[in-house]
């Protein structure tokens, strides 16, 4: 262990505390949860009735419900691999990258049950379990593998596990204000996931600037190795991001979803190519834009992917977030560590924060764009509260299409709600974001030292490398030497 890493009584708090937490855990989620009717073996709705109206007891429905299953999964995916392997990119931080986004995961995805829970409370105050539940779990730990970005190889895993828990209680209230309260629309969750864990993410490490202001690290960079692992993740990440944007939808909605992530997305690793190339020396790209900048498009389009914005339009709003998301790198992340001292150490700000931002304000102007004529019915569904309220609403909206009341909103009103929606996401995220590093701050969950900053050790139990690598230099040159004595001299020759 290095001389400034945790004490071991440090670290044991660290491990009673996870203890602590899972054991908490496990009491809340037996007290307030319970399968839900799909899931549930005792409902009858579970049964299957045959033609002539009989239950049969000895098999079960082909529930509609699974049809989200292999979307889930890929955003399973998403979470465990990409963000994991994203993190990878630090020569010395690879197995805390992998293996705490491991550990973070397991732990969040259980209380964002909890909390995504609360909020629907069956009569017997007990919240359903689903795999759209779970879905939903999933793309809520999203934020706060965002966050962890912004503070990568700075902190111990149990600030780690204590910033998601307040997070996802934050992110769970934003969430329930702007979708219930100001209905405002997000299909990719852009806005309340990838804007809010960004800035949340930087808030925290705003305040651990001002105590430690950030310095040049020896092992805060790549490696020809890590930068391949680094490129798994975002491969991955690449791929099923039309599952991200898309699961949550249904019908026509879901597939302009699909086709308008994979455009947008496309667009935006062209343009982060060329674009890498244009600024950097010699016109080479640089690793580091092509493993998160290349992903740019998939947040900007999040907002607006179930819309009608064209083909063309998911192609220009990715390319603009590609170039956005280079330019960042390139001017904006060494500004802010040096001018407001946030080090953002995987640049989540230009992955996630700006092109966030982007989303949102294209989300708006998809809204304020959107009328009748191009939605049909269609256009209360994706914006409901667009829908006339119950005095205008005509018995063929509400019969034939399933069209619910709702509060009668101009294309403008909505669009206006929408930028009300970024707006109340980016100051909850920023001022959760600070009280929650002051939190850090104290010596409850431990912390790293200067020195042990970026590095493996302070978490895990390593091979002896550097005596590894001794031994085997010695065992080259004695088989050299013994090479040597077996030859003639050249000159003998």
């Amino acid at each position: 262990m290095g001389k400034g890493m945790l004490s071991v009584c440090g670290e044991k708090q660290q491990v009673v505390l996870l203890f602590l937490i899972e054991i908490i855990l496990i009491v809340l989620i037996g007290t307030l949860t319970t399968y839900g009717p799909e899931a549930n073996a005792n409902l009858l709705k579970n049964l299957k009735e045959d033609y002539n109206g009989n239950n049969e007891h000895n098999r079960k429905p082909q529930s509609d419900s699974l049809r989200i299953y292999p979307m889930y999964q890929d955003v399973h995916v998403m979470i465990w691999i990409g963000f994991g392997y994203l993190m990878t990119f630090l020569k010395r931080y690879g197995q805390s990258a992998i293996g705490l986004t491991f550990l973070i995961s397991a732990v969040l995805v259980q209380v964002a049950l909890i909390c995504e829970g609360v909020l629907h409370f069956d009569k017997n105050n007990k919240a359903y379990l689903s795999l759209s539940s779970l879905l939903s779990a999933d793309v809520a730990v999203a934020a706060p593998l965002i966050s962890m970005g912004a503070l990568l190889g700075k902190t111990t895993y149990m600030q780690l596990v204590f910033m998601g828990i307040v997070e996802l209680i934050v992110y769970t209230i934003n969430k329930y204000i702007n979708e219930h309260h100001l209905m405002a629309v997000d299909a990719g969750d852009s806005m309340y996931v990838h804007a809010f864990g960004a800035y949340f993410g930087l808030a925290v490490s705003f305040v651990f600037g001002r105590k430690d202001k950030p310095k040049e690290h020896h092992l805060e960079g790549p490696s020809y190795q890590s930068d391949i692992f680094a490129m798994i993740g975002t491969v991955f990440l690449w791929l099923f991001w039309p599952s991200f944007n898309s699961a949550s939808l249904d019908g026509d909605s879901q597939q302009r979803a699909i086709i308008n992530t994979l455009l947008s997305i496309s667009g935006s690793c062209v343009i982060a190519f060329a674009t890498s190339a244009l600024i950097s020396k010699d016109n080479k790209f640089n690793m580091v834009h092509v493993q998160n900048s290349t992903l740019a498009g998939g947040v900007a389009i999040g907002t607006a992917a179930g819309m009608m914005c064209k083909p063309i339009g998911a192609l220009i709003i990715g390319s603009l977030a590609g170039l956005l998301s280079v330019l960042g790198y390139k001017y904006l992340t060494p500004f802010i560590q040096k001018r407001l001292r946030i080090h953002d150490t995987c640049g989540v700000h230009n992955l996630h924060g700006m092109p966030g931002v982007l989303a949102g304000i294209f989300g708006a102007i998809m809204a304020a764009l959107a009328t009748q004529n191009s939605y049909d019915y269609s256009l209360y569904e994706i914006f409901p509260a667009r829908a006339p309220n119950f005095e205008k609403l005509t018995s063929e909206m509400r019969n034939d299409y399933g069209i619910l009341p709702g509060n009668d909103r101009t294309a403008l009103e909505q669009a206006g709600y929408q930028i009300l929606a970024l707006t109340v996401t980016l100051l909850m995220a920023s001022i959760s974001g600070v009280i929650t590093g002051l939190i850090l701050r104290t010596s409850v969950c431990g912390s790293v030292a200067e020195e042990d900053k970026f590095d493996d050790a302070v978490h895990w139990e390593l091979e002896e490398e550097e005596e590894e690598e001794g031994l085997h230099e010695i065992s080259k040159i004695k088989e050299r030497n013994s090479r040597a004595n077996d030859q003639l001299p050249m000159g003998t020759i």
